[in-house]
């Protein structure tokens, strides 16, 4: 596979681009499981970007500490969905190391998954250099653990604990001429009909 992933940032330049994710939810309260898809552009931002200096200042942390970021935009539906009902939306993701070697530390965000207000989790990568994104929230928790199966090929999984417990396994798959650099193009969906869609976005 091109590309480095020996730490945290790596990982996410090799993320940037634009992604259709294949998803399956299984909600645990309910026994039952949701499929759904979705499409997702990342792009980059360096470590000096007013936006990510706000970020830092909004967690109140030292925007110097910043080694990077990226913006990431989705769009999506699950198969529960009621008619007319969609997911789609643009967070910021901020990252400060605390060790030397960049593999563990703070991840900010200006708006969470489970909830939308800012929220400061923590990433790490793990022996298998799979970035590891924890965050705990007023009512939940939530655990992602990204691995890359090939430089166009990103499996993502996740549990999410609390009020509503959920555990899903995604297969995200780089859209063709889709490439790794950062990018200032807003996101443009494919046709729905071309690719499913999905809540969750990075």
């Amino acid at each position: 596979m091109s590309g480095s992933t020996d730490d945290a940032l790596s990982f996410f330049r090799l993320s940037c681009g634009q992604w259709r994710s294949q998803r399956s939810s299984h909600h645990l309260l309910h026994r039952r499981a949701e499929a759904g898809g979705s499409f997702i552009e990342v792009v980059e931002l360096q470590a000096g970007d007013p936006v990510l200096i706000a970020i830092a200042q909004l967690h109140s942390q030292n925007p110097a500490a910043l080694v990077g970021g990226c913006r990431v935009r989705w769009s999506g539906s699950m198969a529960w969905d009621k008619a007319g009902e969609a997911h789609e939306g643009e967070s910021i993701f901020g990252l400060i190391p605390t060790d030397e070697r960049g593999r563990q530390g703070l991840l900010l965000r200006d708006r969470g998954y489970a909830e939308t207000a800012p929220v400061a989790g923590h990433f790490a990568m793990d022996e298998r250099n799979a970035l590891l994104l924890t965050t705990d929230y007023e009512t939940m928790s939530s655990l992602e653990r990204f691995s890359f199966a090939g430089p166009n090929v990103r499996l993502r999984t996740s549990t999410v604990e609390g009020l509503s417990n959920t555990a899903s396994f995604c297969v995200e798959t780089r859209l063709e001429g889709s490439s790794t650099s950062a990018s200032s193009s807003p996101a443009t969906a494919p046709s729905p009909s071309v690719v499913p869609l999905s809540p969750l976005g990075w």
